[in-house]
């Protein structure tokens, strides 16, 4: 029988963060019978050993609707779950280092992450989608398309309230991410200079909105280094999950001479 284990990521109370199913012996699976896994879960994502060469990781991501190329909150949620030390998560995008260190805190380092226009077209259709005008963002911090295993695209709001106050167009946002190949879309607030509120529909994995999206946070880093909005020496903070009820906290780290983006989070067990 699969033994499935059930962690909170991004949190210290397993009230808050992320949920993520984690399968540590997952040799055994096809395809299928990890997707069904995954559905009969219900979290964003499930993450799924499929092997281990001492401390190299085979590991796949399914949402209930399909598979992902990685995932942030389980890495660190199946990391935690292994325990301390350094590990190596072999994904579909690639190989991501993980270091657990004896409080529960994993730090994961992306693969190398990039940064593409989006195009006005696909601007216009994401604001529709989320219900949203131009005159809701926020000019500093422009539109793009950012990547560090996974795609998403980057809108930064103006106020607080406006992003409080998301209600999207659940079929519409869906279509386009399909059409387009967008696995969330990183929302954002300026809070300060180093400190974030963000949010993150979901619908193509069949979640709303995920709670904290550590894909989408290393993206994030990648874009706010590339066009030069922080240092290429800086930590910066995000807050997720709260709008929900699930508050979240991921920490950024970017280091100069460093092409990955590091995020960091505790996890912790949630009892069955």
């Amino acid at each position: 029988m699969t033994e499935i284990l059930r962690w909170a990521a991004f949190s210290d109370d397993p009230k808050g963060g992320n949920p993520a199913g984690v399968v540590l012996d997952a040799a055994g699976l096809d395809d299928a019978g990890m997707q069904a896994i995954a559905a009969e879960v219900g979290y964003s994502e499930t993450a799924f050993v499929r092997s281990r060469e001492g401390d190299h990781y085979r590991v796949r991501y399914f949402s209930p609707l399909a598979e992902v190329p990685f995932c942030g909150h389980a890495t660190i949620a199946t990391a935690v779950a292994l325990g301390p030390g350094d590990h190596v998560f072999a994904t579909n995008a690639g190989d991501v280092p993980v270091t657990v260190d004896e409080t529960g805190t994993a730090t994961l380092t992306s693969v190398d992450p990039s940064v593409d226009d989006l195009p006005d077209a696909d601007l216009t259709a994401l604001l529709t989608a989320l219900r949203w005008t131009p005159f809701d963002l926020d000019e500093s911090l422009p539109p793009k398309v950012a990547y560090a295993g996974a795609y998403h695209p980057i809108l930064a709001v103006g106020s607080r309230r406006r992003l409080a106050d998301l209600d999207y167009d659940v079929p519409a946002l869906k279509a386009l991410m399909e059409a387009r190949g967008w696995t969330t879309v990183q929302l954002v607030f300026r809070a300060s200079d180093d400190t974030f509120d963000v949010r993150d529909p979901f619908p193509v994995g069949g979640v709303h909105e995920d709670p904290a999206t550590g894909a989408a946070a290393a993206a994030f880093g990648g874009y706010l280094r590339e066009l030069w909005i922080v240092p290429d020496d800086a930590t910066l903070y995000l807050r997720q999950g709260d709008d929900l009820g699930r508050p979240s906290r991921l920490t950024v780290r970017l280091t100069p001479g460093e092409a990955g983006v590091r995020v960091s989070g505790r996890a912790v067990p949630i009892e069955a």
